[in-house]
């Protein structure tokens, strides 16, 4: 049976309503998972504004060797999707399955960077970090050049991405911040045997409503059946 791996997203943390579902899902039918918290986020240790793509990325894979043995089904939501793809690039014929929910691929480049105003531009390059406000948070999110400069050593969508597993992409069509046609750029980038794409009209971006939940579960329960 393969291990399930809940990668989060952006400041986000392992008690979200999707990590914490998928735990009480394993519970219930006896099935290994894990889900953590990045450097900087949640119940870890060190500073959010140290971290970087590279960095996270591996927490994670120091996360999965410590605690998986043998194949892994991996779900990433948002920049969590991003670093999952760079961990099932790590892992190869590990990975038995790959979930994306609104998955955000180079979103540094794709989402922070493209979307700065030219002052922004100019305060990121001077100050080397800038603090926008957060809908998800009452504190601030400060983002950094260092961030952004880092993560272009990882970037997925330049460079051929093939995955040797069943691939699932979920968005919602009123995500305000990561487009849905970001899911849809990546369906088309990646080559895999079997790649589906479920898109809801009214999701947002978190899809964390109890039929999204739903969704959420049948395909993880079928991944792991068809790994076991």
């Amino acid at each position: 049976m393969p291990t399930v791996i809940f990668f989060g997203g952006f400041r986000s943390d392992m008690t979200g309503t999707k990590a914490t579902s998928l735990d009480a899902w394993a519970r219930r039918v006896g099935q290994s998972y894990v889900r953590f918290d990045y450097s900087g986020h949640g119940q870890s240790g060190g500073a959010f504004t140290d971290g970087t793509i590279g960095a996270w990325l591996e927490d994670s894979l120091d996360v999965i060797e410590k605690t998986a043995r043998g194949k892994v089904v991996l779900i990433g939501s948002s920049m969590g999707g991003w670093l999952s793809l760079l961990a099932a690039k790590r892992l190869g014929a590990r990975v038995a399955g790959w979930v994306g929910i609104a998955a955000a691929p180079d979103f540094t480049e794709k989402l922070l960077l493209a979307n700065l105003s030219p002052a922004d531009r100019v305060a990121l390059e001077r100050d080397g970090r800038l603090v926008r406000p957060s809908q998800y948070s009452p504190e601030p999110t400060i983002l950094t050049r260092e961030l952004i400069d880092e993560g272009r050593n990882h970037l997925v969508l330049t460079t051929p991405l093939r995955l040797d597993c069943p691939v699932h992409l979920f968005h919602g069509m009123k995500d305000p911040d990561v487009p849905w046609d970001l899911s849809r750029r990546l369906l088309e980038h990646i080559e895999a045997p079997d790649i589906a794409f479920t898109l809801t009209r009214d999701g947002d971006h978190r899809l964390s409503t109890p039929p999204d939940i739903d969704r959420l579960l049948a395909v993880v329960e079928a991944m792991c059946r068809r790994a076991a």
